[in-house]
């Protein structure tokens, strides 16, 4: 039943991180350099693969998506979280807010879907070279790539329908530095436990069959570079992986240790 009628919240407040306006202002200025720190750097890969030619294969052309999209995730959270470091009302539109909410998982989705796909051009790569060239073509590549960014960005617009169609008459403070469903869900006037689950396990589901995947990957590269011969030959195969596996295991150890985890206390998203 539609009870969005029934709202009278307006707006929402994103505590963020609530401290001493000291502490604040630190903050500020550290998550600002960050900011900017992270923006150039992932802009100076994305400019660097779309201007040398010699860098259009599969690999640069991941990794810059891979870096545009990081450009993409950090600015649906961070200015708003800067912002709030130096405001008192810390608000953020009841639209705005589910926008928020939208393109922050959406993002993170995409996320979870080309570190698989980066894992298995690895593969590709290492375990099947004579064949790579023919298989992961740039076209292909390119094609792979789409369908992971449209595929994510229609996975969360109908559970965020139905949210937005709960009815928030108070409070309209959530605890978080972004608009997540597990607070988001918190203060509806009903449960929605039903919701709830639904989204729990949509995006436990993502999560756990891209994570084994790229498990799977890493673990036929592994057995082939133990068999390469050379010491060299195998400290050039791990180069090309070990960066793509600390962003792996950084990313999915923060995603299950907020969404996953029985003391998260909030619905699973990405």
């Amino acid at each position: 039943m539609n009870v969005s009628g029934a709202n009278t919240v307006t707006e929402f407040i994103l505590l963020s991180f609530p401290c001493s306006r000291e502490v604040r202002v630190f903050l500020f200025m550290l998550f600002s350099v960050t900011y900017v720190l992270t923006l150039m750097g992932n802009g100076a890969i994305v400019c660097a693969v779309s201007l040398d030619h010699r860098l259009h294969t599969p690999m640069y052309i991941l990794l810059a998506n891979f870096s545009f999209l990081e450009i993409c995730y950090i600015n649906t959270t961070m200015p708003n979280m800067l912002g709030n470091f130096l405001s008192e009302t810390k608000t953020l539109s009841f639209t705005a807010c589910f926008l928020q909410f939208y393109f922050f998982f959406s993002l993170g989705i995409t996320e979870t879907f080309l570190l698989p796909l980066m894992a298995f051009d690895r593969y590709l790569a290492i375990c099947r070279p004579l064949h790579y060239p023919t298989i992961m073509t740039n076209h292909l590549c390119m094609n792979l790539v789409a369908i992971c960014w449209v595929t994510a960005f229609l996975c969360y617009p109908v559970p965020i329908y139905f949210i937005t169609q709960l009815p928030f008459c108070g409070p309209n403070t959530i605890d978080h530095f972004v608009c997540d469903p597990g607070p988001l869900l918190a203060l509806s006037c009903i449960p929605a436990p039903g919701l709830e689950l639904s989204c729990s396990i949509l995006s436990s589901l993502i999560i756990f069959i891209t994570f084994f995947f790229i498990i799977g990957s890493y673990t036929l590269v592994l057995r082939a570079v133990l068999r390469v011969p050379s010491a060299a030959g195998r400290r050039k195969a791990f180069s090309t992986c070990g960066s793509h596996l600390v962003v792996v295991f950084l990313f999915y150890g923060t995603v299950m240790g907020m969404y996953i985890s029985p003391t998260s206390g909030n619905p699973a998203g990405t």
